[in-house]
């Protein structure tokens, strides 16, 4: 009786086979939790491939030092074809791990496929809460950004078009960056400090919620709770530097994210919205938190953010 029971929860939930899909419309999500587990266990969720192998046709750069701080080296990893001849956009990629974990490989996957279709791609690596307290992380990410800037020719970026993408505490840190820098400032080198679009996946935009002044891991992020550090919380939300300059923002978000609520890309999105900002929200119902380790929804995200890069960052 259970296994008929199994049998008959697998075949509602999967519908239909995993190459069936249009990648242009919302994968079927899952009604709570509870079924969404039961479709993990069952295998019914094609899971993302995340390892994969360089292709022969792009030139990898790996563990590039852009920065030593107290004894330790910070690294980034670049990708970009080979027969690449002209300078092109570059799309930061960074990882997430709710700022205590985590790695810049965990992004490969997404490296490689816009490498592929003619982008130039990078990771970085940041200093993480265990090791040291906000903002150290941002500061991280604004140097690895000059860094790469300052080394476009190397590498064929065309410094004038670049994204800056992540997941989670990733697309925190990408946010936070991209719209403390809106303006068209230049740094010392007379390179500018902006860039030209924002990837978010599933990232928390205020970090003043409820919600987030009560969360473990972003006390560990400040070393602090809201209670003791106010300020601090309110600089580290990406959502108060709105403003009109800040760079079009493509957001994806499931309705099941029990870490992150997706009322904070929707309130991004309407943030965005009433600066006159170009913004689209994606919202995925029944997904959740990590939602694209399913291979439906990462094409989906791809899928979208095909179109979005070629109208904003038009190779």
């Amino acid at each position: 009786m259970r296994i008929v029971f199994a049998i008959w929860m697998f075949l509602l939930i999967v519908g239909c086979k995993p190459n069936q899909y249009d990648p242009s419309l919302p994968p079927k999500g899952f009604a709570n939790n509870i079924t969404l587990k039961i479709a993990y266990t069952l295998g019914a969720i094609e899971p993302t491939l995340t390892k994969v192998a360089i292709p022969e046709t792009i030139q990898e750069y790996k563990d590039l030092v852009y920065k030593t701080i107290d004894s330790t080296s910070l690294k980034l990893d670049i990708y970009r074809p080979k027969a690449l001849k002209k300078d092109a956009p570059l799309i930061i990629f960074i990882h997430g791990g709710a700022w205590e974990k985590g790695k810049k490989s965990n992004v490969l996957h997404y490296l490689v496929s816009y490498a592929k279709k003619g982008y130039v791609t990078a990771t970085i690596q940041y200093r993480l809460s265990g090791v040291t307290k906000y903002p150290a992380q941002i500061l991280d990410v604004a140097d690895a950004v000059q860094w790469l800037k300052q080394h476009a020719k190397e590498y064929n970026i065309n410094v004038n078009k670049v994204a800056i993408a992540g997941g989670s505490a990733g697309a925190h840190l990408a946010m936070q960056y991209a719209y403390a820098h809106s303006s068209n400032t230049v740094d010392s080198n007379g390179i500018p400090t902006n860039v030209q679009a924002v990837i978010n996946i599933y990232g928390p935009s205020d970090l003043t919620t409820e919600i987030a002044k009560k969360e473990k891991r972003v006390h560990r992020l400040f070393g602090k709770t809201y209670g003791e550090a106010p300020e601090m919380y309110k600089s580290a939300s990406p959502i108060l530097y709105v403003n009109k300059n800040s760079p079009p923002t493509i957001s994806f978000h499931g309705t099941l994210d029990e870490l992150v609520p997706y009322g904070q890309s929707k309130k991004l999105h309407e943030t965005l919205k009433s600066y006159g900002v170009p913004t689209y929200y994606h919202e995925l119902k029944g997904w959740p938190h990590a939602m694209d380790l399913s291979a439906k929804v990462f094409s989906y995200i791809q899928y979208h953010t095909d179109i979005f890069l070629e109208k904003h960052l038009k190779l």
